[in-house]
């Protein structure tokens, strides 16, 4: 296997970005092993301190680990890796949506959303309830599609801060990311979800009222909308994938 010389710019990112992808996209496989820094220099066209920073990002990663004696090996990321690969496992190095990410990361979105407004509401926080009301007036008033997107991602993180849990805020934060390089694309698909306040504002009373089996019903309803509009958004994309074989 060979890699293509790197652009200037930051060689080292160049050095993990190149080799993430070829990882992600499984043209190196667990257990094998990942050429010399010599080799690894040479091929890039960087300098093996940058090749060495790459590869201790892509053992950060879990992506790989180094053997004794130096071998770099490959790990099964799909077992190693953490919610921070999200971003990169959305879209492929050559520009195309990966489907399959793409429906996982609408089902942790359908599981998590529940999860988070049941947890707000069990605290039945004033402060939290007082912030939601206030994030739902600035999302009603939204004038366009790009600010009730704004603002409905708005609304969302001040659910999670209001259920007090930091493994949802973490999720929340690497879903968000995921979400960034399409989020132009998103906007018209999820608009009709940004617009069902009315469910918003029920949802707000129940975190007001401590009514956590209600919070969790009603945030299930909301996200539905969106969940359904993006599947139908894939099945198009992956109708048209097809077609073009």
């Amino acid at each position: 296997m060979t890699f293509s010389p790197l652009a200037r710019g930051s060689l080292s990112e160049g050095v993990f970005a190149q080799l993430r992808d070829r990882i992600l996209a499984d043209e190196m496989r667990q257990g094998d092993s990942l050429p010399s820094e010599r080799v690894l220099a040479e091929q890039l066209g960087v300098n093996r301190g940058a090749v060495r920073e790459g590869l201790k990002r892509l053992q950060q990663a879990q992506l790989v680990r180094v053997r004794h004696g130096g071998a770099t090996e490959v790990l099964d990321w799909r077992r190693s890796a953490g919610l921070d690969l999200l971003p990169h496992l959305l879209v492929r190095a050559d520009g195309q949506l990966r489907t399959s990410a793409a429906r996982g990361i609408i089902a942790l979105r359908q599981s998590l959303a529940p999860s988070v407004a049941a947890a707000a509401a069990r605290r039945a926080d004033t402060d939290t309830a007082d912030r939601l009301d206030e994030a739902l007036r600035a999302l009603q008033a939204a004038p366009d599609a790009e600010q009730r997107q704004a603002q409905a991602l708005r609304y969302w993180s001040m659910l999670v801060d209001g259920s007090d849990n930091l493994g949802f805020r973490l999720a929340f934060n690497a879903m968000e990311q995921t979400y960034r390089p399409i989020w132009a694309l998103l906007r018209p698909v999820l608009d009709a979800e940004f617009r069902d306040t009315a469910t918003l504002q029920a949802l707000n009373a129940a975190v007001r009222e401590g009514r956590s089996a209600d919070a969790e019903g009603l945030a299930r309803a909301h996200i539905e909308i969106g969940s359904k509009a993006m599947d139908a958004l894939l099945d198009a994309h992956d109708a048209a994938q097809e077609g073009g074989h």
